[in-house]
């Protein structure tokens, strides 16, 4: 199969958009996007992004059953470890099925790893669910480390009231 990984242009909104809520449903959490194609271009394209993406593209003879060519992406951001310093997170990895097992994910981690190298990044990181064990398989056999097993390391959110509640503790200026 024939495909492209690119940066994503403020154009492809509507297409991350679209692959974003494709990913939602397959994680069963569809009813938890409430991201816009508006925001990813405000949020992704303007003086200090948010976030980078990558995507794979087909050529139009390769278009998918729904007549789409981007069919794929990987978007991720910089941050930082105190322990280790520059780190990129990648927030999803996605392909469509129908053009799963080609190559374009690994394609798409390869590429967000080498950029991450470039910038002096000292290591890759990103989450998984606990049921999805072929994704889980996928990682595993590039050389990721699960650090919920390894080092009992667990993610832990704000959001909604939580983070309004803590906002409402924090100190005057």
């Amino acid at each position: 199969m024939n495909y492209k990984i690119r940066a994503a242009r403020k154009e492809d909104c509507k297409d991350i958009a679209r692959m974003i809520m494709e990913l939602a449903v397959f994680e069963k959490m569809p009813d938890q996007v409430k991201i816009s194609y508006q925001e990813l271009e405000r949020d992704g394209f303007c003086q200090n992004p948010f976030f980078e993406c990558l995507l794979a593209e087909v050529s139009d003879e390769q278009i998918s059953k729904c007549g789409h060519t981007v069919v794929g992406y990987a978007l991720y951001f910089y941050t930082y470890s105190t322990w280790k310093g520059r780190t990129v997170y990648i927030e999803d990895l996605y392909v469509m099925p129908e053009f799963r097992g080609n190559g374009i994910g690994k394609s798409l981690m390869s590429k967000v790893a080498k950029i991450a190298v470039e910038k002096q990044c000292v290591r890759l990181q990103l989450s998984v669910l606990d049921w999805n064990s072929q994704a889980r398989d996928f990682y595993a056999a590039k050389g990721a480390e699960d650090l919920t097993d390894s080092q009992g390391w667990h993610f832990i959110r704000f959001d909604g009231l939580s983070l309004d509640n803590l906002v409402k503790e924090a100190p005057q200026d």
